[in-house]
């Protein structure tokens, strides 16, 4: 391996945002971060600030209660309106929610509900990546590798990649990363669900 774990020191306003809003969410579902912020976690640079979160399909009752203690804990929803209207227009829509500390505009999350098979793969998968050092669920670093370079495919998504390929050298499951990629052009990319 060739990183270890992060110090204190090198903590983040991202890192500190991701693990307060996580604690929230894992009291109502099961949640797990994906794309950017993950090589960011293991000190890729660049910029960005937001945090994507895939939850578990809940429904709009579970997702009031969620939004509910969102706010009770220094949270604001972006888009106006009450949880059942977001959850209805956006979240069934397959548009993400945004969330902000009170007061702030940034970092901000994007929440989503889980779409397909490849998302609920990546809930039932996911994991705490100790090199981070934050207690926080991630999707698989194989995962993040399948999606960035199958899926996403942008100059910044490929760097990623490459810095998680480098990070976790010794790690990485290439047969695994190919599976995640046949799924991702099955699902995705044909729009198969």
């Amino acid at each position: 391996m060739k990183s270890t774990s992060r110090n204190v020191e090198d903590r983040t306003l991202l890192d500190g945002f991701v693990e307060d809003i996580a604690g929230i969410i894992d009291k109502h579902c099961r949640y797990v971060i994906v794309s950017g912020f993950v090589a960011i976690s293991h000190g890729r640079s660049r910029g960005t600030e937001d945090i994507d979160m895939i939850i578990e399909r809940i429904n709009k009752e579970q997702f009031s209660k969620l939004h509910r203690d969102m706010i009770k804990s220094g949270f604001e929803c972006v888009q106006p309106g009450d949880p059942e209207y977001l959850y209805d227009a956006y979240l069934l829509d397959d548009t993400s929610i945004r969330y902000v500390r009170k007061g702030s505009f940034v970092p901000e999350l994007e929440l989503k509900l889980a779409k397909d098979k490849i998302d609920e793969l990546q809930l039932k998968n996911r994991c705490k990546l100790p090199l981070t050092g934050l207690d926080v669920y991630f999707s698989t670093i194989e995962t993040n590798i399948a999606f960035k370079e199958e899926f996403l495919k942008s100059p910044k998504d490929m760097e990623d990649a490459r810095h998680l390929r480098i990070i976790y050298a010794e790690k990485i499951n290439e047969k695994e990363i190919d599976r995640i990629k046949e799924m991702i052009r099955a699902l995705r990319l044909r729009g198969e669900k």
